[in-house]
């Protein structure tokens, strides 16, 4: 019985420290859809939030009223990319929204790019910055899979103060190739991935008054680059 419980706690303490390597609370990007014997796990930027004009937002006429624009700022404890340092890419920007409520209810507002953004690899995870000012709306993450079907994730509640890193994990396809948010088809390994289209905010009836206002930033994925990397030269493009 002692060693049983020796063995736990060596298993617990394992189990903390690698928990301390990694965001708390956030998902594991090397556990996620695990199902090739070898990964080559990459955390990329997918947009910056840079391009004045090119994010848009909406919500239905009869709720309320968006507007989408850029801000000078970035939230402090945000940490640059390793390969990105010292190249002076430009990251001074956030993206902001805001909305005037013209009643009370069940509402919700999109912000979305103005053309689908793809994402390289098989992605494990999305992350991107917020400062929610503290309401009881809920993000959601919207996608588009290897077919063009439109999927949606939960990413959180923005009940909290200032800037905060909120990361979701993308589920692994079914193993028929076609149920899930399919990011691969087997029989071609040079079509992959996913396509970001969005966000929309679900906002809480209790305070859906006045106006709000929502920022984000560095929109970043950890993706599984093994297939783009390993791709052989010679191989045919099935494109004409």
């Amino acid at each position: 019985m002692k060693r049983i419980f020796i063995a736990a706690l060596v298993l617990y303490s394992a189990g903390f420290l690698f928990a301390q390597q990694n965001e708390i609370g956030a998902p594991n990007a090397e556990r996620i859809g695990v199902d090739a014997a070898q990964q080559q796990l990459k955390e990329i930027s997918v947009d910056k939030f840079e391009h004045d004009g090119y994010w848009l937002s909406s919500m239905s006429t009869d709720e309320g009223y968006t507007r989408t624009r850029l801000f000078s700022g970035s939230p402090q404890n945000k940490v640059p990319l390793e390969e990105e340092e010292g190249l002076n890419i430009p990251d001074q920007y956030v993206l902001g929204t805001k909305v005037d409520f013209l009643r009370r209810g069940h509402s919700s507002f999109t912000i979305f790019p103005m053309r689908p953004i793809p994402i390289e690899g098989i992605t494990k995870t999305i992350s991107l910055w917020v400062a929610g000012r503290n309401y009881n709306h809920e993000l959601k993450i919207l996608l588009q899979d290897y077919f063009g079907r439109p999927f949606e994730l939960y990413v959180g509640k923005l009940n909290f103060q200032g800037w905060k890193k909120l990361t979701v994990a993308v589920p692994p396809q079914a193993a028929d190739g076609i149920n899930g948010i399919v990011q691969r088809n087997y029989h071609y390994n040079n079509q992959l991935g996913l396509k970001i289209t969005g966000f929309r905010i679900d906002c809480d009836p209790m305070e859906t008054y006045g106006s709000y206002y929502v920022y984000f930033d560095d929109l970043r994925a950890v993706t599984d680059l093994f297939a783009e990397n390993n791709r052989d030269a010679d191989d045919m493009a099935d494109a004409w």
